[in-house]
Formats: structure tokens, sequence, C-alpha cells
């Protein structure tokens, strides 16, 4: 099995030959040809036919292609552009907002892309820590209307269709290789009010994607996933995707018997989930993943250094043996899923004020918050507390709304006090101290009676 996947990685990195890490630091092997260092670095998936999560990264021209044709009726420029928010689960600036923008689909199939939508929604919460987090989220599709169905590429090299966002296979001379014009999908995505992921969805039921994993500079998000709306196995590709975006975690694949790659020499690398570091070493260091050493991981098998990974078969070492960092299918390992949920955090809230906290409550208001509950199997929920000028009532406890009144009796000095509430999480899913301090929001407000 082990040399069945190392030939079918074989086979990617020989189509991709511009690497990004090619010319590594302390590579001590013939090195590769040289990447191209114009255009937009994008990663490559892997192979239909086999389980690798990707193929490495190459250098893609930041325009699209498209076939010209007439421009679009009145009827289409009135629905090109309509925003949508089909998961309202709060503010966007405490929600991790994910835009949806599809290409390739007519007017007519509008209806279709937003039910593509709800469906790769289902597929990207089916995995944890997306399930449990679920709520800390806020999906928005954003209607692009092609004057063609489908996209280019699709079903051959030759052809070309007219779409709004230029998508199109055959990217870098790589079948599955789907690109897109990326000042158009900002044209889209900057329709929204928030942007903190976005996914494209190509009207088609081919095997692709590509993984956009710079922020961008201009409306902030931290990356773009290209999938095909009808291929389920592009919806695993733009979710491994996700984690180099907001886990910022690394690929833990490498390339076997692949010249460049056969040791890597270079420093520590800065990658969560990376390192040249035995366990031993971890552990006496505290270093990395030190606390999940010797634990059972949902991907299977037991935490610990797996030689190889940063696309070195050797030198670097990664947690497990197979997680969705290597494997479509695999969910994230303890480590992985620690960094996941590190970046939701960076980007979400889990305390928002429903009562407003620019004006003083008086004994006829009530203190609301809004606090996501999470959907993870344990049934596990947020902390919640109430603190009275710094002093917990923790009679209060677990409770998102307080009335002003409940507080008249310590409130007889007619003063102004201060009332908090506290959401924390305290999931065991992260050990990393911290990651902890950033997963707790504290609202304010002023009471005078």
């Amino acid at each position: 099995m082990r040399s069945a996947r190392r030939a079918a990685m074989a086979v990617g990195v020989a189509v991709a030959l511009t690497a990004v890490l090619a010319a590594a630091p302390g590579s001590a092997a013939a090195e590769p040809p040289a990447p191209r260092t114009a255009g937009v670095e994008v990663e490559i998936p892997g192979p239909e036919d086999g389980t690798f999560a990707g193929s490495g990264h190459t250098h893609v021209p930041p325009e699209g292609r498209n076939r010209p044709a007439a421009r679009l009726t009145s009827t289409e420029v009135a629905a090109d552009g309509e925003v949508a928010k089909i998961v309202d689960n709060g503010p966007t600036a405490d929600r991790l907002d994910i835009v949806v923008v599809g290409d390739g689909y007519t007017v007519a199939e509008l209806p279709r892309f937003h039910a593509d939508a709800q469906k790769k929604w289902a597929e990207l919460t089916a995995v944890e820590p997306y399930t449990t987090y679920r709520n800390l989220f806020n999906v928005w599709t954003v209607d692009a209307v092609s004057n063609q169905s489908g996209v280019s590429g699709d079903p051959s090299p030759d052809t070309l269709r007219d779409t709004a966002l230029g998508s199109y296979f055959w990217c870098d001379e790589i079948e599955r290789l789907l690109c897109v014009d990326q000042d158009k999908v900002d044209g889209y995505v900057a329709k929204t009010p928030e942007a903190d992921l976005v996914l494209v969805l190509a009207n088609s039921t081919k095997y692709g994607g590509a993984g956009y994993n710079e922020p961008s500079e201009t409306l902030g998000y931290e990356g773009i996933s290209t999938a095909s709306a009808g291929n389920e196995k592009s919806g695993q590709v733009a979710i491994h995707e996700s984690g180099h975006s907001l886990g910022k975690l690394a690929d833990e694949y490498f390339y076997a018997d692949y010249p460049g790659y056969e040791r890597y020499l270079g420093p520590e690398p800065a990658d969560s989930n990376i390192t040249t570091l035995t366990a031993d070493d971890m552990a006496d260091r505290g270093a990395k993943w030190h606390r999940w050493l010797g634990e059972q991981s949902p991907d299977g098998g037991t935490v610990g250094a797996y030689e190889g990974g940063g696309y070195y078969a050797t030198g670097l070492r990664r947690p497990t043996e197979d997680s969705l960092m290597r494997s479509l299918g695999k969910p994230f390992n303890l480590p992985g899923a620690e960094a996941m949920i590190a970046g939701f955090y960076r980007e979400a809230r889990i305390a928002s004020p429903l009562t407003s906290t620019d004006r003083p409550l008086r004994a006829g208001d009530t203190a609301k918050a809004l606090v996501p509950r999470l959907t993870g199997a344990d049934g596990r929920q947020l902390t919640i507390r109430w603190y009275l000028d710094g002093r917990e009532m923790k009679s209060l406890a677990g409770r998102d709304r307080v009335r002003v009144s409940d507080l008249a009796l310590r409130l007889l000095d007619l003063r102004k006090h201060t009332l908090s509430l506290t959401a924390e999480d305290r999931t065991p899913s992260v050990r990393d101290r911290g990651i902890a301090r950033t997963m707790r929001s504290t609202v304010n407000w002023t009471i005078r009676l």
C-alpha cells in the first residue's frame, strides 16, 4: 500500500516540477528544476486515483481563461453580484465569515449554485473541529452570473467558456489544477460585509481544485480554495486547503525517491506540525506538539514523530502517520485540530452584546449577550460567568442574560457599576496555554440606577 502511495506521489511531483521548496536551504541532493517566481503560488491537489492531499506547489498567472462572448443581459446584470447570508450565527465582526462564489453558473442555474454552496458547507462541517465550532461561522454567497454553463478545461484542455471568474482546469498544464482570475474573485468578494475565507465553486463534476493560501492584502481574507461543486473529493481538497489558510499548518506529505527531497538539513521550521526533532527531543525541550505525545489521535494511531513531512522523505517529522494534511478523507490529527481551533479564534469572538454597551443600563433593562452553542458529540458547552465590579456572581453562571432589577439590592448606593459577562472555551482539544488565553471574550455594561 505504501509503495503504491509513493508511486502516486512521484507521478504528482513529476507533473509539478515547480515545487516551491525545490531549493530549500540545506538540501544535500541534486535540485530539481528551479521554480518560477512570476505569478501566484498555489497548491496542487493530489491525483484523483490516489489518497494524497497535495502534489506540491507551483506558480500560475493571476488571470483566468475566457472565451469572449456577448455582454450580460439586463436580467443577468440585475442578478449578478447579489449577496445572501445563507448561514447566520451572529455579528460579522465576531464571526468567521466564509464567502462562497460560484463560477460557470448561468442566471438560470443560480438556484443550483445556492444548493451547491449549502452542500459544501455540510461537507466542511462534517469534519472536526468544524463540526463542534460550526456556530462560530457565517456563510455568504455571491451570485456571479456567467454567460455560459461550465468552466474552461472541462472536458478537454481546449474547451473554453465565458465565465464570470475565468476558472479553468489544466492550469499550468495540470489537468486537476483549477485556477481562477483573482481580481475577478476579489471583485465579487468585496460586495460582502466581511470575508475571512473564500471558496470558489466551479460548476463541474470534474475532480480538481487549488489552494491560494496567501492572505489578501486588500480584503483581508486568509486564502482562496477552489473546488468542483459536483465532486465530493474536491470538497476534501478545499478542507485540506483551509488547514493551510486558517490553521497555518504545513503539508505532511513528502516526495519519496524524488531528487532534492531525500533529506532535509535546514533549520527548524516555524510550522506547528512539522519538526526536525525526535519525540524524545520534543518532550525534553517542551517543543512543538510535545503536549500530545503518546495520545490516541482521531486520524488513527498514536501521536509521535513520524519520519517524512513538509515534502521531505527524511529530516522532517509529522505528528501522525496519516492526517488530513497528508491524505484526503482523513481527520485532522490532534495537533492539527488544535491549530485549526486557534485559527477560528483569530477571527471569532464568543461573546457579543445584544444589549447596547454605549449607554448606562437602568432598572428596567436586561443585559443580553449572544454566546454560540457548541455542537460537538460530547455535548460540551462554553463556560459563562457574570461579574459585578469584578466580583463573580456564581448564581448567574451559565445564563446569557441578566435583568438589572435582579441586581438592585447590590446597587443601593446609586453609583455607576460595571456588569460583565465572560465566556470561555475550556476544550480539552487545546493544551497550549498561549492559544487557550485567546479563547475567552468579555462584554461590559455600565449600570446606574
